[in-house]
């Protein structure tokens, strides 16, 4: 008989585990609900609109245990309410992936108070985030930021978000340094083109299949996959950084 046991390393099992998902009710953090829950994670997510965090639970529940509220994550006082409940509904965080993000394009085609909005969302929501969820964790826990590819490409039109993603790439890299003694380990997973409610109106859910079915535009699930992998490796191996391309460009 083959002995393929040096082949392989540990796999910490994620049954048991409790996470919170910002933006967990449509489409990256849905699907990173969805994939956790199905391990045996409990988790508790937030979203903007009651809606769709309903159908996101019910969803949830059908394949695991889960938990959530609609609220807005660039309000203190909601965010801090948001860890509130979790901690008392999970007993406890073990894992937060930090995901809610709203679109934003060029500085100069965007209003003052949107873009102060986009930049509350998109980064200063994230660390608040990070911070509450270190307060309340043990040793052995996982702090996982849903960056962009934009934060790479920084393409025109979009400096509001290339600033956002640019900060949290910096910020991801400082804070697993600060974190590790405690053994929180802190990864970065920065999505290229991907299919999701985000997209709209540019790319309607008819244009997102095809792009899909091309190979030309990501499912969601491809970085919920990213997500479970950083989470799925031993203590001592930190996956800081993972970036999921589409094989084939897009127009």
């Amino acid at each position: 008989m083959t002995n393929r046991e040096d082949a392989h390393t540990y796999q910490p099992p994620l049954g048991a585990r409790r996470a919170v998902i910002t933006g967990g009710t449509t489409g990256i953090g849905r699907a990173v609900a969805v994939l956790l829950a199905s391990y045996g994670v409990k988790v508790f997510v937030c979203g903007r609109t009651p809606q769709h965090l309903e159908d996101a639970l019910a969803r949830i529940r059908e394949v695991g245990v889960g938990e959530g509220l609609a609220l807005d994550v660039s309000d203190a006082a909601e965010l801090r309410r948001f860890f509130d409940a979790a901690e008392e509904w999970l007993g406890g965080v073990d894992i937060a992936v930090v995901n809610a993000a709203v679109p934003a394009e060029a500085l100069a085609d965007t209003a003052e108070d949107a873009m102060r909005y986009q930049i509350e969302t998109d980064f200063t929501a994230y660390l608040a985030t990070a911070m509450l969820a270190a307060d309340r964790m043990e040793p052995g826990s996982d702090i996982i930021f849903i960056g962009s590819m934009s934060a790479v490409s920084r393409k025109m039109g979009t400096s509001v978000y290339v600033a956002a993603k640019a900060g949290i790439q910096g910020f991801a890299q400082s804070l697993r340094q600060e974190l590790a003694e405690r053994d929180i380990k802190v990864g970065l997973v920065e999505p290229g083109f991907t299919g999701a409610d985000f997209q709209y109106p540019d790319f309607p859910a008819g244009k997102q299949a095809e792009l899909i079915n091309e190979d030309k535009m990501l499912r969601a699930e491809d970085i919920a996959v990213a997500v479970h992998f950083m989470l799925s490796q031993p203590r001592r191996t930190a996956v800081s950084l993972m970036r999921v391309e589409t094989r084939l460009e897009h127009p």
